[in-house]
């Protein structure tokens, strides 16, 4: 199928990129509380919506965000750890917001979960030091 824009079609190569880049931010940004500032806080909500062991599921969340988030932002290993951020994105929809509504509720998550599934199917892009999944 032609492109409507056929040269940007070299720059392809960047979306990957770019969704890496804010996906590794963003999840840097929530790991990094739930590892070394408020991990007591964490498990206690995860045992409040009935995630047990809570405190080893805030250790498995907190560094797929936190070392995934680094991971993507090298663009290392980019389709697993984008898969891992996928299922946790699905978990937290079903197990959290999905009963608040789309709207206020679950549209971030659901949104995330598409960031990452795009990964998963596209691969890390330009500028990565990946390996093949």
């Amino acid at each position: 199928m032609p492109s409507l824009f056929p040269g940007l079609f070299v720059l392809a190569n960047f979306v990957p990129l770019i969704i890496r880049l804010f996906l590794g931010l963003l999840f840097i940004a929530h790991g990094y509380p739930k590892l070394f500032k408020s991990f007591n806080q964490t498990v206690g909500f995860f045992e409040s919506v009935g995630i047990k062991p809570a405190k080893f599921w805030v250790f498995v969340v907190g560094v797929v965000e936190f070392f995934g988030g680094i991971a993507l932002l090298i663009g290392f290993a980019t389709q697993f750890v984008a898969l891992l951020i996928a299922i946790e994105m699905l978990v937290a929809i079903i197990v959290v917001k999905f009963k608040k509504g789309f709207v206020g509720g679950y549209e971030l998550d659901l949104a995330l979960l598409v960031m990452a599934i795009s990964l998963v199917f596209l691969g890390a892009g330009a500028y990565a030091f990946d390996l093949p999944f």
